[in-house]
């Protein structure tokens, strides 16, 4: 009946060892470069171009011109607060050139494919009616 009341005393105080060790003492670096790097599996081993000849060298930067769903940096108002302006007043929706918001913008090649009816059927039964 005053097992876990006994178990927690016993916890409480019992000396607590922690299973991981860490090796070495915790130090935060003293310089990390942050500038943009191409990945390492990058065939070219460099950054596009529209990326180095771009003014959004930080995340900041791209946040202030970044558009989802209409201009981000619009739409908050120091003295009207958020919804202070109306939707109209934010700025154009459409995206530039070569950008799609949804993929249903793509051209139809690009579209999701229409699944069958026997790929509905597998998908429904975890596959176990493909051995019958």
């Amino acid at each position: 009946m005053f097992t876990t009341k006994v178990l927690r005393q016993a916890v409480a105080h019992a000396e607590r060892t922690p299973s991981i060790r860490f090796i070495g003492k915790r130090t935060i670096p003293a310089s990390v470069d942050h500038s943009p790097q191409p990945h390492p599996a990058s065939p070219t081993n460099s950054l596009p171009d529209s990326f180095t000849k771009s003014a959004h060298s930080t995340f900041s930067a791209y946040r202030d011109h970044a558009q989802q769903f209409g201009p981000l940096r619009k739409t908050i108002k120091a003295d009207a607060g958020i919804g202070g302006a109306a939707g109209s007043h934010l700025g154009p929706v459409t995206p530039p050139k070569g950008v799609f918001f949804d993929r249903n913008d793509l051209p139809t090649r690009f579209h999701r494919q229409p699944l069958t009816a026997a790929e509905i059927e597998a998908i429904e039964t975890g596959g176990a009616a493909l051995f019958v």
